[in-house]
């Protein structure tokens, strides 16, 4: 089932979100919703928080990127109780970055090039590895969702004064996309 992707100014966007118990009602369904939800928008990585769940759950597609980055063929995979344990900040890489709760507002987001990660697999297994490359930037993005916070957080003071005229476009409901959402609370 495709769910609506929660927009700028959602109360949830902005909340830590909380580890997922073993017992979750419907966690698999909901794993399979949140694919769906991904394509259908066109992501290439979604947060449990971008569908209104304040729970510790991602799921990342690499393998529409395979062309550009072999590496990512048939990389899809869910991310359950996700936390970044560690970050290496010696090495950081700065691209531009956009996310479907921020239709049409993208900006350069320095990140570190690789990252320390604890999750559980689709079959509650755990992981504990670090992780480089393009993927440490899309699982940095995402679990930044599971802590309550979004990209334009990373960004200087000037580049989101800039942009806040979009912002409040966003928080006012003026704006388009082509996917399912759920805009902010009119204020």
């Amino acid at each position: 089932m495709i769910l609506p992707i929660y927009i700028y100014g959602q109360p949830v966007l902005r909340k830590v979100a909380e580890d997922i118990p073993a017992d979750y009602p419907n966690l698999k369904e909901l794993i399979n919703d949140m694919y769906e939800t991904m394509d259908e928008s066109e992501g290439i990585g979604l947060a449990a928080p971008q569908i209104g769940k304040a729970i510790r759950l991602v799921v990342i597609d690499l393998d529409v990127l395979s062309e550009d980055f072999p590496e990512y063929k048939g990389f899809r995979k869910a991310f359950i109780n996700a936390h970044i344990v560690e970050v290496d900040e010696t090495d950081t890489d700065t691209s531009e970055e956009g996310c479907l709760s921020l239709p049409a507002i993208h900006e350069k987001v320095t990140r570190s090039k690789r990252i320390h990660v604890t999750y559980l697999d689709e079959d509650m297994q755990p992981h504990d590895e670090w992780v480089e490359g393009y993927l440490a930037r899309v699982m940095q993005h995402e679990f930044d969702h599971l802590e309550g916070k979004m990209f334009i957080d990373h960004i200087s003071p000037l580049r989101k004064q800039l942009i806040k005229s979009k912002l409040r476009a966003l928080l006012q409901g003026r704006f388009r996309c082509a996917y399912k959402y759920k805009a902010a609370p009119v204020r």
